[in-house]
């Protein structure tokens, strides 16, 4: 995917900081969760187009966490 390709947004993705406090890799939480390293790694990254509820779900309930702890809206600046 070419750089134009890329659609850009604001909203950011808090999971190293989440991962780090509890203690876990992303290993382990792909397990937890169900999903490819590699698609949880897209999330990490912010390059992810979206993200099923079911998988926002148990993000929150592995990482005992809510939405707003995982994602936030950072506006771009003026």
């Amino acid at each position: 995917m070419s750089p134009a390709e890329v659609e850009h947004h604001a909203i950011a993705v808090h999971l190293d900081e989440l991962l780090k406090a509890r203690g876990m890799t992303l290993a382990e939480l792909a397990d937890r969760v169900g999903v490819t390293n590699v698609n949880l790694s897209i999330l990490k990254n912010g390059r992810a187009k979206a993200i099923r509820f079911s998988t926002l779900t148990k993000l929150c309930e592995v990482l005992e966490c809510q939405p707003g702890d995982l994602l936030t809206y950072e506006p771009p600046a003026l």
